[in-house]
Parts: C-alpha cells; sequence; structure tokens
C-alpha cells in the first residue's frame, strides 16, 4: 500500500491531473504562500476535504464546504454550482421547521420538504419516500438533520440515483459513508453503494448549537464507536487508524465541554471535526462487533440509535479489549489511561461524566432482551478480531442491560 509518494510537476494543471488520477482521495494537502492559488486549486481537486497550509484545520475552500461560520447560509450557491435546480429537504418531523426554514432560504430550487424521516429507516418509511420523490422528478436531495435523515435520502440514492447533499446537524458521521442501513421484518440489515455517498457534505457547527447536551453527547460516542471499531478491523491501516485516534481524542475533549456549556462554539467545531474523521473511519473499513449488537438492538428493539451506541460501546471494547492489544492500549491512551485492560471501564466513566443513560433497561430493552440480542448476533455475526461467545456475551448485555460497569 503506497502511503506516500513524492512526485515533480511542472505547473498546475499537471499537478491537478496527477491528483485527480489517483485512486486516493478521501482528503488532500496543499502547502503554498500563494493562498488564491490554493483556494481555486482545492475547487477543482477530487477529494473528500482539502487542508490549505495545515492538518489541524479545515478550509471552506474544500469541495464539501469546510467547517466555517455559517457555512450554511452558502447552501444555495453551493446548489446552483452543482447544476441542482430542483430539490427536496429532507427532515425529521421534529426539524420540520428547520427545513421549512431551509426551503424559504433555497427559494425556486425547493421543491418542499419531506418531513419523515425516523430512526433506522423501516423499509415501509423509505419505500413511501422513494415515491413521493419519484412523483416530484427532483434532482437533489437536501437531507438536513442526523442519522435517520441521511439513512432515507440514502435509502432514496439507492433506489433512485438521485443525489444528496448533507448537511449534518449531529455527530453521526453516515454522511461520509457508502453505508446504508434498512429495517424490515424487525432485522436491520446494512450495505454498501457508491449511489448513497453524498455527493457534498455541508459542516456547520453553528446548526449544532441548539442540539440539547444530551443527544450531543450521545452523537458524539455514537461517532466514536466508528473510530474504536476501526482500530480493529479486518481491513485496518495505518492512516485510518490515525484518523481513529485523532477523532476520539477530539471527541472525549470536546463532549465534555459541550455538556457543560452547549453554546460553546469552538468545542462544537472540534466535536464536528471528530465526527467527521470518525464518518471517514467507518466509510473507509469495515465494522465489527459493536455495530452488530447495536444494529440488532435498533432492529428488533426499535433503542434509540446514539444511546444505544453510546451505552454499549463500553462493554463491546471491554469484549475486544486482548483481542488486539496494541490497538486497544492506543485507545486507552487517547482517553487518558494506560493499558488495553482498562478501555471498557475508561468509556464507562466518560458515559457517566457526560450524563448519558447508563443501563439499556433504562432506553427501552426488554428483560429478555440480552440473551435474545447475544442468540441473532451470534447467528450472524459480522468480522470480528476475537471469536463470538454467546454465554460472555450475554453475560456483559446483563450488566449493560442493569448500567453495571464492564468487567
Amino acid at each position: 500500500m503506497i502511503v506516500l509518494r513524492k512526485k515533480k510537476f511542472s505547473d498546475d494543471a499537471e499537478a491537478l491531473q496527477i491528483a485527480n488520477g489517483t485512486e486516493y482521495g478521501l482528503g488532500s494537502g496543499l502547502w503554498t504562500n500563494n493562498l488564491q492559488r490554493a483556494h481555486l486549486f482545492a475547487k477543482k481537486i477530487k477529494a473528500g476535504m482539502c487542508w490549505i497550509n495545515s492538518y489541524k484545520r479545515v478550509n471552506p475552500g474544500s469541495p464539501f464546504g469546510g467547517v466555517g461560520k455559517s457555512e450554511s447560509q452558502k447552501t444555495k450557491s453551493i446548489l446552483v454550482d452543482n447544476g441542482f435546480s430542483s430539490v427536496l429537504v429532507i427532515t425529521t418531523p421534529e426539524q420540520e421547521e428547520t427545513g421549512l426554514m431551509m426551503a424559504k432560504q433555497l427559494g425556486e430550487l425547493a421543491v418542499g420538504v419531506y418531513p419523515h424521516a425516523v430512526m433506522h429507516v423501516p423499509t415501509g418509511v423509505a419505500d413511501e419516500a422513494i415515491q413521493f420523490a419519484t412523483k416530484k422528478n427532483i434532482d437533489c436531495c437536501l437531507a438536513l438533520g442526523g442519522g435517520s435523515t441521511i439513512g432515507l435520502a440514502k435509502a432514496i440514492a439507492l433506489k433512485t440515483g438521485i443525489p444528496i447533499v448533507a448537511i449534518p446537524t449531529t455527530y453521526a458521521g453516515s454522511e461520509m459513508t457508502t453505508v446504508y442501513g434498512l429495517t424490515e421484518n424487525n432485522l436491520k440489515k446494512t450495505g454498501k453503494d457508491i449511489k448513497v455517498l453524498p455527493k457534498v457534505v455541508i459542516y456547520d457547527p453553528e446548526l449544532s448549537l441548539t442540539l440539547p447536551a444530551g443527544i450531543s453527547a450521545s452523537s458524539g460516542m455514537n461517532a466514536m464507536a466508528h473510530a474504536v471499531e476501526a482500530l480493529y478491523a479486518q481491513d485496518k491501516n495505518p492512516i485510518i487508524s490515525m484518523m481513529a485516534i485523532e477523532s476520539i481524542k477530539s471527541l472525549s475533549q470536546a463532549l465534555p465541554k459541550i455538556v457543560k456549556n452547549s453554546q460553546d462554539i469552538e468545542a462544537r467545531k472540534q466535536a464536528t471535526y471528530g465526527a467527521w474523521l470518525a464518518g471517514i473511519c467507518l466509510g473507509s473499513v469495515g465494522m465489527a462487533i459493536h455495530h452488530k449488537l447495536c444494529h440488532t438492538l435498533g432492529g428488533t428493539y426499535n433503542l434509540p440509535h446514539a444511546q444505544a451506541h453510546a451505552i454499549t460501546l463500553a462493554y463491546s471494547a471491554h469484549y475486544n479489549r486482548k483481542a488486539d492489544i496494541q490497538a486497544m492500549d492506543q485507545l486507552a491512551q487517547a482517553l487518558g489511561g494506560q493499558s488495553h485492560e482498562q478501555v471498557g471501564q475508561l468509556i464507562y466513566k466518560l458515559n457517566q461524566q457526560l450524563g448519558i443513560p447508563l443501563a439499556l433497561k433504562d432506553i427501552g430493552l426488554p428483560e429478555d432482551g440480552p440473551s435474545e440480542v447475544a442468540r441473532i448476533t451470534c447467528e450472524s455475526p459480522y468480522y470480528n478480531p476475537r471469536s463470538y461467545e454467546r454465554d460472555e456475551l450475554e453475560t456483559l448485555l446483563q450488566r449493560a442491560y442493569l448500567g453495571l460497569e464492564p468487567r
């Protein structure tokens, strides 16, 4: 695998041809003392994100809109620049008013607001949305919201090929991936398809200022779960592992500040950065036992997605603590600890600090849930660096059900 390659070029046109001719492209970096030239180049390079003279901040010159003040106010011009003229705004019922405000901002570009996104994307909900979008003859779905909204836009794109522009308002990370999920008959199934990867992602930390502290915390821990599992993924690699550690550090530092002061814009920016990195991890490598457990909890019992991830992460990390000692030592150190033996307790204590519910029973899991989740997980497992031991999993899930520290 090529990690870094040095190659000479004669002018900007040749440099652009070299950059866009590679199979890589999750991120790119430009170093120059001519910022005007850099921003012009950044708009032409085919990469998920483009840094200018730094790998520590994200620039408005990136193709995805960057991170900056009131980036969402540029949505109309971004849509026009990408050739869209008939846009459907998608939200949850709770965010319908925000969607209407966005539609008003878009003016003649917006054909309306579709406020029917719900958790876990039930196939019935997806079918109705696909029918509506097809009837409206739109050329873009603007997903304004979190994982549920972006998930519904992905279901539409999967069936119709209609491009997505995403404006995330939580830290779910789904906007950076080709992963989609649909729930049918209480079973959640996931897949990957390039059609569901948003064409444009617009990050605006100011939109998350109204996200309640509790939801922010759970959503951020949901993002962290993507980064944690990237560390021991079957197809892990040094670049994604580096991004995963940076994501975990950023989120673990930002989330306590947000819980303390939900209007802390610098903490919101740091959390958005961490979530973006986590989304790249999710989209670049496979996930493992934690995501299987959470897909079962969500698909079978319709538990709140972010909270299920936040609670379960401590137990899945504890289960895998000896499966990849080097990776788990890195995780512990990113969370302020030292040893792989601490990872479950460190995440559990972070959840305590953030005020996240600690018990699965408190978010809706029935008493027989741990046994059933263990059964379903072991009968159709994802890859995991250690084997699935049903009795051990059930015991851990019982502790998660009661909210007891993993051990």
